[in-house]
């Protein structure tokens, strides 16, 4: 099944929540980085929480998350957008440790607890809205929580969870995003509190076969829930081999040519996606008369 974003309401609109399958994109993300156990877990909930984030944006806005802890895992990196797509890659993939003593994957140790996490929105405007926060627990759903409420000033619990295999594949992921609205009544934030407490861990439902609806109504309550629009949500990267092309090109001739007597070749790698991209002599040659 394709991973898909649910955006909902509940209790009369005194609520905003969100919800997503992302176990498809995080299995992209893991295969393409071929990231170890713990450092999948920390990538895989940073991109489930930037996913929703995104989808709080409109047509052509996209935000940037970077969370730098100071742990061994390095920094990592998150790009989302509006319309489902996101690619994100960590410092340091092959980072791993044994279980915590709650018998969970040690993301704490791993993102660190020494740094910030910074959030940059390119909304259309001159320049981008960045927040910034100190992080509060490395454990990433906590740490959004404090974004959301300290940065963007909107009480919110953030849920996010990766379950990994014995063969370091993902087995599930998922998140969601529940957000009070201005005026929401005690009794609403009370019974939210209470099945907050009493739920599943996330990667848990949606392993067991939980859609984003389900997710939604076991936290708010099935009564409460009116679901407004699902989105498809998929792992994209905005690099090509055109745009390597082009920026190549922007170098200049005598950079080109620099190239061409130095390593006869040439190649460029993405972070976000770990895609290389080649070019032989031949291909520099022509970009070379291209830049002239």
């Amino acid at each position: 099944m394709n991973d898909y974003l649910v955006k909902a309401l509940a209790y009369d609109a005194q609520v905003r929540a969100y919800a997503v399958n992302s176990t498809v994109t995080i299995r992209e993300a893991q295969r393409r980085h071929n990231t170890w156990p713990t450092a999948s877990a920390a990538l895989g909930r940073s991109m489930t929480a930037g996913v929703m984030l995104g989808a709080m944006l409109k047509g052509e806005e996209k935000l940037t998350i970077k969370i730098n802890g100071g742990g061994p895992i390095g920094a990592i990196l998150v790009d989302a957008d509006a319309t489902g797509e996101v690619r994100g890659y960590v410092s340091h993939p092959q980072t791993h440790f044994d279980l915590n003593e709650k018998g969970k994957l040690d993301v704490k140790r791993a993102v660190g607890t020494e740094g910030l996490m910074t959030i940059s929105k390119d909304i259309g405007l001159q320049h981008p809205f960045v927040g910034q926060i100190p992080l509060v627990s490395g454990e990433i759903g906590e740490d959004f929580t404090s974004y959301l409420l300290n940065s963007e000033q909107t009480p919110s619990a953030v849920g996010v969870g990766v379950l990994v295999n014995p063969d370091n594949t993902i087995q599930s992921a998922g998140g969601f995003i529940i957000q009070l609205m201005p005026g929401a009544e005690n009794e609403v934030i009370s019974a939210i509190e209470e099945r907050l407490n009493v739920i599943k861990p996330i990667s848990t439902m949606i392993a067991e076969g939980m859609t984003p609806e389900q997710i939604l109504e076991q936290v708010l309550g099935e009564e409460n829930v009116n679901i407004l629009e699902k989105m498809p949500v998929q792992f994209q990267c905005q690099c090509s081999e055109e745009r390597v092309t082009n920026a190549i090109i922007s170098l200049g001739s005598e950079e080109i040519q620099d190239m061409i007597e130095t390593d006869g070749q040439a190649e460029a790698n993405c972070h976000f996606c770990n895609e290389t991209y080649h070019f032989t002599k031949e291909n520099l040659e022509e970009l070379m008369k291209a830049a002239v």
